[in-house]
């Protein structure tokens, strides 16, 4: 029985560990998405102050970076927030898994009843 539940929290803690793996990633893309977005906005002020020359390959660039930044933001924010969840409710069934095992710490004394 003891080692079912070594193998089961084991395939948690798997999953723990890609989760967060995917919370990394999560973290990169938004870097990325704020990233193009303070490019392009950047960018298209650059164009109204008039210090880059207002051509439309380049006000379709800024305007692209812009939007396309907001989208993945919006979009790898909710993955984010679901992936946290995921991750916590696994921590949590790792948690009880564990202590259905009946742990013990090293150096203490069991007493029975």
């Amino acid at each position: 029985m003891a080692e079912d539940f070594r193998e089961d929290i084991a395939r948690i803690e798997a999953r723990i560990e890609e989760l967060a793996e995917a919370i990394e990633r999560c973290r990169k893309l938004s870097l990325a998405a704020r990233i193009a977005i303070g490019a392009g906005a950047g960018g298209l002020a650059l164009m109204v102050v008039g210090i880059v020359s207002l051509e439309p390959l380049t006000l379709v660039a800024a305007m692209a970076a812009v939007i396309g930044g907001v989208v993945l933001l919006g979009s790898n924010s909710t993955t984010w927030t679901q992936t946290e969840s995921a991750l916590k409710a696994s921590e949590a069934l790792r948690l009880q898994m564990i202590e259905r095992t009946d742990p013990r710490v090293v150096g203490e004394s069991r007493t029975r009843h």
